[in-house]
């Protein structure tokens, strides 16, 4: 498109954007077009950009950390390379007989439930009122989850991880027998890569979707006595993070913490995307579970792709998405194993994230279902793995 026809349409879809405003939609921190940000593209390769370069860079779909905030995640754990031990995981899941009783409580109409209220919201932007709000209710779903297994008796509890910008992370902690930890993750904000502080973004599949998938997952893996009375190996954590889509950067500040507090993960899962198949059977393709294999742990996405293919009633297919593609890198630079699942084959991901038409109507509940699945079934068999 040439320079003029650009900048007439840019005017015309702010003139739009400033029409439908809602009246309340306030940001709760700068985000002012000449705000600074250093940036990291690819492993040693920084920069510094404006804001207004960050969501350009957005638009055109290239990866980045913001790593303003976090400048040394990872030092710590370089200079402590030679000490660590690598994490050997399973070889094969072992607890099917425990784990398929459990598989038949997970519930659709729970995650569509869930994602019908967490889409309802104008955005989820991680600088807005709305996206504070949006917080406020999660921890409030996970927190009554907690509570309506009663799991708060015997230590179970949910907290905010606090940021500046607004729109805090959340942490829900079950503790095991040691203090050994699994992390199960998702990402709670949204975006309108168009104006992201004006524009409303649903943010059904990126990444609302994997939100409701872990919440549900939590739901049904307290339903076992063992794990909500503390009697697992592991301790399990769920993260929701604040921020993703400006960077990762409520996931780098809860692991620079944890780099830095010296805490034991044995292994970090990230579930972004987990609703749309449309452009995988458009293709002609088999529905699947897409398998991050490039900036992951191999050893986990290995026995990741065992857990799928023992408790998923459909197979996992190898793809790739980049440098930072999603909230486990900053769990792999702090030096933890990590691993990422999406939808689908990366190529056939949701073309409608970051714009008003990430909605619910556009995805499978069948097909979160398989991501419930494999969430309920990893995080049993490692909170009980002998690490």
């Amino acid at each position: 498109m040439r320079a003029s026809l650009w900048l007439q349409a840019i005017a015309a879809l702010t003139a739009n954007a400033l029409s439908i405003l809602q009246p309340d939609q306030h940001l709760l921190s700068d985000s002012t077009n000449t705000h600074r940000c250093l940036i990291e593209l690819k492993p040693g390769k920084t920069k510094w950009i404006t804001e207004d370069q960050k969501w350009e860079l957005k638009r055109q779909g290239v990866n980045f950390m913001d790593i303003t905030f976090t400048p040394d995640l990872g030092s710590w754990a370089s200079a402590k390379e030679n000490e660590k031990k690598s994490v050997v995981f399973p070889k094969k899941p072992i607890f099917k007989e425990a784990l398929m009783p459990l598989m038949r409580n997970l519930s659709k109409e729970y995650m569509e439930k869930h994602l019908e209220k967490f889409t309802s919201f104008y955005t989820r932007y991680y600088k807005s009122a709305y996206g504070a709000e949006s917080s406020a209710w999660l921890l409030d779903q996970v927190n009554r989850t907690l509570n309506e297994a009663n799991a708060g008796k015997y230590g179970a509890f949910v907290k905010y991880f606090q940021h500046p910008w607004g729109q805090n992370s959340i942490i829900a902690t079950i503790p095991g027998r040691s203090e050994k930890t699994i992390v199960i993750g998702a990402h709670q904000d949204s975006i309108n890569r168009f104006l992201p502080s004006i524009l409303p973004a649903p943010g059904a599949d990126d990444d609302g979707s994997g939100t409701v998938t872990i919440l549900e997952a939590l739901r049904v893996l307290l339903q076992s006595q063992d794990i909500s009375r503390g009697n697992a190996s592991n301790t399990i954590e769920f993260h929701w993070y604040s921020a993703e889509e400006g960077g990762l950067l409520g996931s780098q500040a809860i692991f620079s913490a944890y780099e830095k507090a010296g805490k034991d993960v044995k292994a970090m899962f990230q579930q972004d995307m987990t609703g749309y198949i449309h452009n995988t059977i458009a293709a002609g393709k088999k529905e699947s579970v897409g398998v991050i294999t490039d900036y992951v742990n191999p050893e986990l996405t290995e026995f990741i792709k065992e857990v799928v293919t023992e408790y998923c009633d459909i197979p996992y297919v190898l793809t790739k998405c980049g440098y930072a593609c999603s909230d486990h890198a900053s769990a792999s630079k702090a030096g933890y194993p990590a691993a990422f699942v999406i939808e689908s084959d990366f190529q056939y991901y949701d073309p409608n994230i970051h714009t008003t038409e990430d909605k619910i109507q556009y995805l499978s509940f069948d097909h979160m279902l398989q991501h419930a699945k494999l969430t309920l079934g990893l995080a049993y068999e490692l909170a009980f793995a002998k690490f």
